[in-house]
C-alpha cells in the first residue's frame, strides 16, 4: 500500500512533528510506503498534484483540522483515491461527526487497516467554491473574519468576536429558491450544512447526513440570550435545539440571494462577499475511509 500523508504545519497551533516520527514507524510495522506533503500556503494544490502523479497513492491520510480536509477532499474528487482523516486542528467538526478516533495512533491505523469505505458528500457554490462541512453567511461569518485577523487564538479571542458581532448583529432579508418554492424571510444567519455541528459541538442543523447526496440551509432568524443558552445545552442534549428560532430546508440545489452582498465562510474560510449563491449537492465525491463507528454509513 501507499499512503501520502496531507499535512498542514500550523493547523492547531499544534507541534505535528513528534506524530509524523511515529506515523513513519507505524507505516514501516505495516508495511506501508509513505510519502509526506506539507502545505505552505503557496501553490499547494499545484504542487500537491503533482506529487499524486507521481507517487499515486492507495489511500490518502489529512493531518489538520477541517480546513486540511476540505483541501484533501478537493483534490482527490472523482479520482476514486479514499482519503481518511486525522484530526490535528483547533475545530475538528467533520471528524468528530463521523466518528474519527481522537487518538491521532489508531486514527492512522484505522486509516492503514480498514475496508469500509464510504461515500462523502461535497457542497458546491457558485460553481467555484467547495464546502464539506459547514459555510455561512451572517453572525458566524463575522466572528470568523474577525478571528482570522486576530493574532491570538482560543476560546477568549473567539468570546470577544462572538460578544462583538452578536451586540451588531440585525435581520437581513433573505431569498431561497429550493424544491420548486420561493421563500422570503428574514435572519441574522444563513447556514449551508453538509453536517450538523460545528467543531465547538453545537448542533445548526439536527437533520444532516453528510453521505445521503442532501444539504440543509438553515436559516436562524435571531439571536438572543434564550436562544444562546438553549444551543450551548443542546451540544450535550439535542431536545434543547431550538426550532423556534430556526427553519431548515433539505435540497440537492438551491439559490440564495440577499438584498445586498454579505460575507460567505466554507468551512472556516472567509471566501468573499455575494449577493447571490447557486448552491448544489456533489454526492459520494469522496471516497471517505471510516468504521463502523460513523453512524451514516
Amino acid at each position: 500500500m501507499k499512503l501520502l500523508f496531507i499535512v498542514n504545519p500550523i493547523s492547531g497551533g499544534l507541534d505535528k512533528d513528534p506524530f509524523l516520527k511515529e506515523a513513519g514507524k507505524i507505516c514501516f510495522e505495516y508495511g506501508v510506503d509513505y510519502k509526506f506533503f506539507k502545505t505552505t500556503g503557496k501553490h499547494d494544490e499545484i504542487h500537491l498534484q503533482k506529487l499524486l502523479d507521481a507517487f499515486q497513492p492507495d489511500r490518502v491520510a489529512s493531518i489538520g483540522g477541517d480546513g486540511t480536509t476540505l483541501f484533501s477532499a478537493k483534490v482527490l474528487i472523482d479520482t476514486h483515491i479514499p482519503l481518511g482523516i486525522i484530526p490535528f486542528g483547533s475545530a475538528n467538526g467533520l471528524a468528530m461527526e463521523l466518528s474519527v478516533n481522537t487518538n491521532k495512533k489508531l486514527a492512522l491505523i484505522d486509516i492503514i487497516t480498514s475496508e469500509l469505505i464510504g461515500n462523502l458528500d461535497m457542497i458546491l457554490v457558485n460553481n467555484k467554491y467547495h464546502a464539506i462541512h459547514i459555510g455561512d453567511v451572517g453572525v458566524n461569518a463575522q466572528i470568523v473574519e474577525g478571528y482570522d485577523s486576530d493574532e491570538n487564538r482560543g476560546m477568549i479571542t473567539y468570546a470577544k468576536y462572538f460578544i462583538e458581532q452578536l451586540q451588531k448583529s440585525k435581520p437581513f432579508s433573505i431569498e431561497i429558491e429550493a424544491n420548486n418554492e420561493t421563500i422570503q424571510t428574514e435572519g441574522v444567519m444563513v447556514a449551508i450544512c453538509n453536517g450538523r455541528k460545528y467543531g465547538t459541538g453545537v448542533p445548526v442543523n439536527i437533520h444532516g447526513n453528510p453521505m445521503d447526496g442532501k444539504f440543509e440551509i438553515v436559516i436562524i432568524s435571531k439571536m438572543e440570550v434564550k436562544s444562546i443558552l438553549k444551543a450551548g445545552l443542546s451540544k450535550f442534549d439535542e431536545t434543547f435545539f431550538d426550532s423556534e428560532n430556526s427553519h431548515i430546508i433539505k435540497t440537492e440545489d438551491a439559490e440564495i440571494r440577499f438584498n445586498k452582498k454579505r460575507l460567505l465562510q466554507l468551512d472556516g474560510e472567509v471566501i468573499g462577499e455575494f449577493k447571490d449563491l447557486q448552491v448544489k449537492i456533489l454526492p459520494g465525491a469522496i471516497k471517505l475511509i471510516t468504521t463502523s463507528k460513523n453512524v451514516y454509513v
